[in-house]
Parts: C-alpha cells; sequence; structure tokens
C-alpha cells in the first residue's frame, strides 16, 4: 500500500462514504481493495483523509470534463497523458491512456504521446498541444514564443487557458502518487547501487579509473 494511512469505511465522514460507494460499491476499499479499472483504488483512501481536498479534486475533474470547456476532449486527454509521462507517473499515464481512447483517439495516436516528436500519427495540432505540455511540465512553465504562437494558430485564449490548467494540475496528480507510492506509482527507487561480484575491490576501480 501508499505510504499513508488510508481511511477505511468504517473511518470515513457519511461524505466520504458516498464517494466510496460511488467508487467502490459495498465494499470496505481498504480491506477490499480495487476499482473497476485495475487499480488499487488507495488514490481514494489516502486523499480522504482530507475530506474537502477529495471533494475539491472530484470537483475539479468533474469540471476539466464540462461540456463548458473549449479546449477540446481528445486536446485534453493528450496533454494529460503526456504530463503523465513525463512525470514518469505510471498511475496517470495508464489509466488516462484509456480515457484517451473512450473520447476517440486512435490506438496509434495515443501510443505515439510518448514518443511524440518522431512520429507521423499525430496532426500538427496535437503536436502543438504536446510541444506546449512538454515546455509547461518539463521547463516548469517556462515556455517559449514560437511554441505559444504555434498552439495558438489552433486554440482560442480560453482553449489555451484550460489546457494550461489541465495539464499543470495533471502534473501535481502525478507528483502527489509518485511521492505518496499511490496506485500503480507504489514502486520502490530504482537508481541504486548494485553489489559487485566477490573479490571486488573499491580501490581497484578507483585504480582503473585514474589509469593506474
Amino acid at each position: 500500500m501508499g505510504r499513508l494511512t488510508p481511511v477505511s469505511r468504517a473511518d470515513a465522514p457519511p461524505a466520504i462514504q458516498e464517494v466510496y460507494s460511488a467508487v467502490f460499491g459495498d465494499r470496505d476499499p481498504v480491506a477490499d481493495p480495487g476499482t473497476d479499472t485495475g487499480s488499487r483504488g488507495d488514490w481514494w483512501t489516502t486523499m480522504a483523509l482530507s475530506p474537502d481536498l477529495l471533494a475539491t479534486l472530484t470537483a475539479q475533474f468533474g469540471a476539466f470534463n464540462s461540456a463548458a470547456r473549449e479546449l477540446p476532449e481528445q486536446l485534453r486527454e493528450i496533454a494529460i497523458v503526456r504530463a503523465g509521462f513525463v512525470t514518469e507517473s505510471q498511475f496517470v499515464y495508464s489509466q488516462h491512456s484509456k480515457v484517451a481512447r473512450a473520447v476517440g483517439l486512435s490506438k496509434a495516436e495515443v501510443e505515439a504521446i510518448s514518443a511524440w516528436a518522431s512520429s507521423e500519427d499525430l496532426s500538427r495540432e496535437q503536436r502543438a498541444v504536446l510541444a506546449y505540455v512538454d515546455e509547461l511540465v518539463l521547463q516548469n512553465g517556462r515556455v517559449q514564443d514560437p511554441t505559444f504562437d504555434a498552439l495558438r494558430a489552433f486554440l482560442s485564449d480560453t482553449a489555451i487557458l484550460e489546457l494550461t490548467i489541465v495539464a499543470a494540475s495533471y502534473h501535481l496528480h502525478a507528483m502527489v502518487s509518485r511521492a505518496l507510492r499511490l496506485e500503480f506509482d507504489d514502486v520502490g527507487e530504482r537508481i541504486v547501487e548494485l553489489p559487485a561480484p566477490a573479490g571486488f575491490q573499491e580501490s581497484d576501480l578507483l585504480a582503473l579509473l585514474r589509469g593506474d
């Protein structure tokens, strides 16, 4: 499980129990974890530690998916998948790859997001969105004028605002998921020292590097 203590159904206030019923049915998601999408569901049970924040986040999901948005839903999902990929969140990337196909993106388009710069399966509009998301996330909001101008050729000011908030928000979700080791991001540190063979002397490696 994740790094924080999840909230069981018995310990959850009424508002959280309603959320649990919607996501998990009648089960206690701590004692009997799992969602229909194949994840453990501990994002929900961890966020339940702060019920008002969970309510805020679920309201945010509804706002992002509202019919009032000018940003096309396919571009929204391309941005979220890319934000998850570059932040190295298996949870965000995996879940929203499914959503991306559900809103009409092809299997080839979704698979192309990870290496979009060398792909021929994405349109100029999609590539403009991906370039923007890369600079937004990887350069901490330092978006270059040519990148912004390319995006503006396709999207209105309102749609660009929505795209920016969505991508930045899912960058946050990806970081939180990794930091707290939630869902598919419950993985140990990968960059660790590996043991050397028996008989290895550290001084031998130092001598090799020095050219002794």
